[in-house]
């Protein structure tokens, strides 16, 4: 007679958390597969079987859509906005945000790419969960930039406040793609320094 087995099963997620996970682990395989990944390489990728994906999404749309969403919040771009050291010199406090904005908005671009070229034309308004505010997600960014230039205010020749914006659009194109093929650094020596010599102001 065999005796029953005492293996304990590790705890229950909570169906938001498993979504959450699940979509975490997605979104790197959709920026790098773009629409060719499959819902058995996401399973993997978060350590489950592909049938789990299906207890928390009813079909592969609504998980492309829930990584539409994800991309599109820039909670995790604020957090690492905030993290920048004030005590760095202004311009390598700039250039870590922009590196930091260019990485969000390049992986916002190839996932809502992927899920496009899955056929998902109307994709990007999830199904569940709140929708994502824009206007406060680009005043909070903003914010998160006139923190950076807080400490050199009396320094600078107008507002913290416009200068941000300026800054922000120095580095973004009006459809939101990081501006051309310009290094990072050129363009944050042009917005603090300008574009003209000390010669030929002389």
């Amino acid at each position: 007679m065999t005796e029953p087995s005492t293996r304990r099963r590790a705890p229950g997620m909570s169906p938001e958390a498993r979504r959450e996970m699940i979509v975490a682990a997605a979104l790197p395989l959709l920026v790098e597969h773009g629409a060719a990944v499959g819902t058995l390489q996401i399973a993997k990728a978060a350590g489950i079987g592909e049938a789990t994906i299906f207890r928390v999404f009813a079909d592969k749309d609504e998980l492309l859509d829930a990584c539409v969403a994800a991309a599109l919040r820039n909670d995790h771009v604020l957090a690492e906005l905030d993290a920048v050291p004030l005590d760095q010199p202004l311009a390598d406090r700039l250039t870590e945000a922009a590196a930091t904005l260019h990485a969000y908005l390049h992986r916002m671009g190839a996932v809502i790419g992927a899920v496009h070229a899955a056929g998902r034309r109307g994709g990007g308004a999830p199904r569940r969960g709140a929708p994502v505010d824009r206007e406060e997600a680009s005043e909070r960014t903003l914010q998160a930039v006139v923190r950076l230039l807080e400490p050199d205010r009396a320094a600078l020749r107008l507002p913290v406040e416009q200068l941000a914006a300026v800054f922000l659009s120095t580095l973004f194109s009006r459809r939101g793609a990081p501006a051309a093929d310009t290094p990072i650094e050129t363009l944050v020596d042009i917005f603090l320094h300008g574009v003209v010599t000390t010669e030929a102001t002389s």
